[in-house]
């Protein structure tokens, strides 16, 4: 009898002992898992504050600043809600304050500058800064699409945006660095560039006719093929002109025999 309880009382030992390793091993998975999220959130925060720091860059409607903004806060909740104690306060006041902003955006009139006077930016730092701001830009208004946060419409019309401002960027680069090719006398690579511009913009031209800065820069660009070719031409070696025989020889070459 005595053998059997000490029998029973090692399998409740071990029952025990496997529970309270169960229980640890669940804590710890979820624990990482709040880890793995919270470090997603505040990825998602980091990027889109910083996308929100450059549009300053290009011109960019209200539409863009509320749903970043909204997308910010979204975050910041989440964070709010995984983080320790001590972490808490400070996404609280965040989110006081991104409330406020999204209220004073929402009682605000829509704003939607025109991207005609949009200008290339001259250090190519600031530039490599830009596309990558748009390309971010385009994936975060493309996932609040999708979760069905952004009106169809709205989508529709800043990716239509944002799609014609990468082509402004990719045209101009191209003519600029054209332009750089041809004074360095590189008139190969900048044929090329210009090629490689002029077809770019005659594909979209068929899809937009209408638009004027396409018209515009492919004006440009047959200007400035013009004048790689001309600076071409001017650049090649002129053919030797025959060399007008003196008269003495003419007078002591053998007569010919008719």
């Amino acid at each position: 009898m005595a053998f059997i309880l000490v029998l029973v009382l090692i399998g409740a030992l071990l029952l025990l002992v496997i529970g309270i390793n169960a229980l640890q091993q669940q804590k710890q998975r979820a624990e990482a898992l709040r880890r793995t999220e919270l470090t997603r959130q505040r990825a998602i925060l980091e990027e889109t504050e910083e996308v929100l720091a450059n549009t300053g860059m290009f011109p960019c409607t209200s539409h863009i600043n509320l749903a970043l903004y909204k997308r910010i806060k979204e975050a910041a909740q989440q964070a709010m809600m995984l983080c320790n104690a001590s972490q808490r306060a400070d996404y609280e006041r965040r989110v006081i304050d991104l409330d406020s902003m999204i209220n004073n955006l929402q009682k605000s009139p829509p704003q939607q500058p025109s991207i005609e006077n949009f200008r290339l930016p001259d250090n190519d730092r600031q530039i490599l800064v830009l596309v990558q701001t748009l390309k971010k830009l385009k994936a975060i208004i493309r996932d609040e699409h999708n979760k069905g946060k952004m009106d169809p419409v709205v989508f529709s019309n800043e990716e239509n945006r944002i799609n014609s401002l990468q082509l402004r960027i990719n045209v101009d680069s191209m003519m600029s660095r054209a332009r750089s090719a041809c004074y360095m006398k590189q008139y190969g690579s900048s044929r090329q560039m210009v090629t490689k511009a002029l077809g770019t913009l005659n594909t979209i031209k068929g899809q937009t006719p209408g638009d004027p800065f396409i018209t515009r820069k492919v004006e440009e660009a047959k200007q400035l093929l013009e004048e790689i070719n001309g600076a071409v031409k001017m650049a090649q070696p002129s053919a030797p002109k025959p060399k007008e025989e003196d008269d003495i020889d003419v007078l002591f070459q053998p007569k010919k025999k008719w």
